[in-house]
């Protein structure tokens, strides 16, 4: 005997949830990616950061602006380099408060239709009592 398939129509209410889901699902992605990417950014500047604590103080040292090296003192990279690593610090941590509202949203909707579709779908098709 074929099974009989059930079309569920959907409420707006759930539909509106289904597409504000997805939506905070995009802005969560690209939040995880400005935070790799600035993760990124603060490992390279503290490498940069060791190195020039090797020089000497009287060495020459370059900066890369574009295309071509400047050359700079090691006082002013080292002052420009840590003015750019608290920079990117305050915006990891901007990020990540950004990512923990979005990850309470992305449950506290979640939740509102999981709370939807029980009511909607009938428990045979969840697996219980025929």
């Amino acid at each position: 005997m074929p099974e009989q398939t059930q079309t569920i129509t959907l409420p707006p209410e759930a539909q509106q949830l289904l597409v504000q889901m997805q939506t905070l699902q995009t802005q969560y992605q690209t939040i995880a990616l400005q935070k790799e990417t600035l993760a990124l950014q603060k490992i390279e500047t503290e490498k940069a950061l060791e190195e020039l604590k090797k020089t000497k103080d009287k060495e020459d040292v370059f900066k890369i602006v574009g295309p071509v090296l400047v050359k700079s003192t090691k006082a002013d990279l080292v002052k420009e380099l840590s003015d750019k690593k608290e920079m990117t610090e305050m915006r990891l941590k901007n990020v990540d408060k950004q990512e923990e509202k979005l990850r309470e949203k992305l449950k506290e909707t979640q939740e509102k239709l999981e709370g939807m579709f029980k009511g909607l779908v009938p428990s045979e098709a969840l697996g219980g009592a025929e």
